[in-house]
């Protein structure tokens, strides 16, 4: 953080007046942030040595995803030393997989549900090919999470910001060993992609694995599904039999077209790649990440429109539909036919609208993942109780309705609200809130003002429901209920900690991934007002963000709690509570996460100032709260990483 003092932009102040006992959800914000905080360098030291390596051994992302949320921690008013301890995690993380290093060349081999071997699959300090099953965007953009962070949390850290440029360069062309995007047709040249360039050519057990699903390499246990588990060969192959692989001819063959028809060409998944790009374009202003993002985007917006508004999982090397299959629009990498159906292909659809929205202002982006949503929607069944069943998957029969007896097959579902909830943060439209509502009233399975969480909390959506009743003015208690929920799961991951007396031998054994104490979603939603990030890639979401003028970082001062308790597309309702008794407290509030929505006026109690300015100073005696609305006007700046003390561009020391 800087060392002299900063200038400060201009900016309206207001000051606090009422003086009263603190509410139940600030003291649980702050008891919350303090447990995960105390926590963190409890993991850190219990389960990685002293240069930041876990002792654990697993899949590269995994690594990333153990301390992936602690700057955002830091950011929302953590304690410093997140940062330096996500850092040096991080920067471990990169040292272990270097593909120069051979480090833990004693330790390859190991076991985490089936046998695996240790891949240094870093190269240039980004995902290489070495393990291509990480080098698709499921997988990156869970791992990239970590590195996302490090902008939101401080963003003058030179090293960072190269990362950021040269990341971006695999996947706008400005890297000759990666050469990942054909610029004249648009399209990420393969599902699987790297700082080594595009993956095109599958041994036979990932063609097996990528086919059947499952692991099949040294693992007699392996039991092959369906084709169709993460990708098919359909219509070119419409029935392949059990045991190709065991048949030199028939796998060369099979080995062949699933090069042809999987790996040659672009996947809806990749959208994810947006994040990377935009994640650049915050630290820099640079307009051709920006314009690359849009061009992307936008080809992906034109593909849905010709698909009758359902986003395609597949096109060809030069930008067709179904180019390689004789136009079946389904059938990619993890698309509409695997058995993960909507799932990953939504969470890099919801991203990268998000992105292209967040960098353009423009909300005609937002329609492709409109009319993909409506298409499931509009094809669902009602039961005999009015519950409505979405299908998620389509097959060569059409969209399926259930009857497969393997249950990794998605049968028809309640559609989630989370894509559809992050739709309504960006709009704040009638239209994508009627759309919530629908889904509300075909649940009659759900208590909607429940508080639960996914068993993987990483890629929980379950909070969204509660949070959207809370906004629509159906669940007051929500946020000390969700508060409550939150600081259970981190207290029972603290005790786990805390019980945990083995000694580094036994934890090197046991291999099991360390219990992350630290966990954000509900602090996000309460604080910033949206929700939480989509896991696999995506960037903060915020209608407001906080900075401490007096320290001049990031983040709530001490002991000051925030909760968004209104949203709506020209406003948002502030609470702000200083749980100090002798201390005052003075704070900046952003209209974004990144700056991009402007505040137009100010109002608490009978006062009402017009501002115009993208921040505002609040000053919080000490035991005094206030509630400010203030009028919004949304997406109209460029979004950047920069402080509000930073003026119009991020002060990297060193280029």
């Amino acid at each position: 953080m800087p060392t002299a003092t900063p200038k400060m932009p201009e900016m309206p102040s207001v000051t606090a007046s009422q003086i009263s006992a603190p509410p139940t959800w600030a003291l649980l914000q702050r008891k919350l942030m303090s447990l995960m905080e105390q926590a963190a360098p409890v993991m850190s030291l219990k389960y990685a040595d002293r240069g930041g390596t876990w002792y654990w051994s697993d899949d590269m992302d995994d690594y990333y995803e153990r301390s992936g949320n602690w700057c955002l921690l830091y950011a929302l008013g953590g304690g410093e030393h997140l940062v330096d301890l996500a850092l040096k995690h991080w920067n471990a993380t990169n040292r272990l997989f270097d593909d120069r290093d051979g480090n833990r060349a004693n330790h390859l081999e190991y076991t985490h549900g089936v046998a695996k071997t240790l891949k240094h699959s870093i190269h240039n300090e980004y995902f290489s090919l070495a393990h291509p099953g990480d080098a698709e965007w499921h997988h990156m953009g869970e791992g990239n999470m970590a590195f996302y962070d490090f902008g939101v949390a401080d963003p003058t850290i030179s090293e960072n910001a190269r990362r950021a440029r040269r990341f971006a360069g695999f996947y706008i062309g400005e890297d000759d060993e990666a050469k990942n995007y054909d610029p004249v047709h648009k399209v990420i040249r393969s599902p699987i992609n790297s700082s080594q360039g595009p993956y095109l050519k599958a041994t036979l057990n990932e063609a097996m694995d990528y086919l059947h699903g499952g692991t099949s390499l040294n693992n007699p246990a392996w039991k092959p599904r369906k084709p169709g588990t993460r990708s098919s060969l359909y219509p070119i192959v419409k029935d392949l039999e059990f045991g190709w692989w065991d048949d030199p001819e028939k796998s060369e063959k099979i080995i062949g077209l699933f090069n042809d028809i999987i790996l040659n060409g672009d996947i809806a998944a990749n959208l994810s790649a947006t994040g990377l790009v935009t994640n650049a374009y915050l630290y820099t202003g640079d307009e051709r990440y920006k314009q690359w993002v849009l061009d992307y985007v936008g080809v992906w917006a034109e593909r849905t429109r010709q698909n009758n508004g359902i986003i395609p999982d597949n096109v060809g090397p030069t930008g067709k539909i179904g180019e390689q299959r004789q136009g079946v629009w389904y059938g990619g990498l993890y698309g509409w036919n695997s058995s993960y159906g909507y799932n990953r292909l939504f969470h890099s659809l919801n991203l990268a609208t998000e992105c292209a929205v967040l960098l353009s202002g423009d909300l005609s982006y937002t329609e492709m993942m409109r009319t993909t949503i409506r298409a499931l929607i509009d094809n669902s069944e009602i039961r005999e109780d009015g519950h409505m069943l979405t299908p998620v998957r389509i097959t060569p029969e059409g969209w399926y309705r259930g009857g497969d007896p393997d249950p990794v097959m998605l049968p028809p579902q309640s559609l989630r609200v989370y894509e559809p909830a992050h739709l309504y943060h960006m709009t704040m439209s009638q239209e994508d809130r009627a759309t919530i509502i629908e889904l509300r009233e075909g649940d009659k399975e759900r208590d909607w003002n429940e508080v639960t969480f996914h068993p993987d909390e990483r890629a929980d959506w379950q909070t969204e429901y509660s949070r959207f009743q809370y906004y629509e003015g159906l669940n007051p208690d929500w946020p000390v209920k969700a508060l409550t929920a939150q600081y259970q799961q981190a207290l029972e991951r603290h005790e786990r900690l805390m019980a945990d007396d083995r000694d580094v031998p036994a934890i090197i054994a046991a291999n099991e991934e360390p219990p992350n104490p630290v966990i954000t979603k509900v602090l996000t939603q309460t604080m910033l007002g949206s929700p939480h990030s989509v896991y696999h890639g995506g960037l903060l979401r915020g209608t407001v963000r906080y900075f401490d003028k007096d320290l001049v970082r990031p983040g709530l001062p001490a002991d000051v709690g925030a909760l968004v308790d209104m949203l709506a597309a020209d406003a948002v309702g502030v609470q702000l509570v200083n749980l100090s008794r002798n201390q005052s407290r003075c704070l900046i509030v952003q209209a974004g996460a990144f700056g991009e929505h402007e505040f137009t006026t100010l109002q608490h109690g009978e006062m009402t100032m017009t501002v115009n300015s993208k921040y505002f100073e609040v000053r919080l005696p000490p035991s005094s709260s206030i509630r400010i609305q203030a009028g919004l006007r949304r997406f109209v700046n460029d979004p950047s990483y920069a402080f509000p003390w930073h003026g119009s561009s991020v002060p990297v020391p060193f280029k």
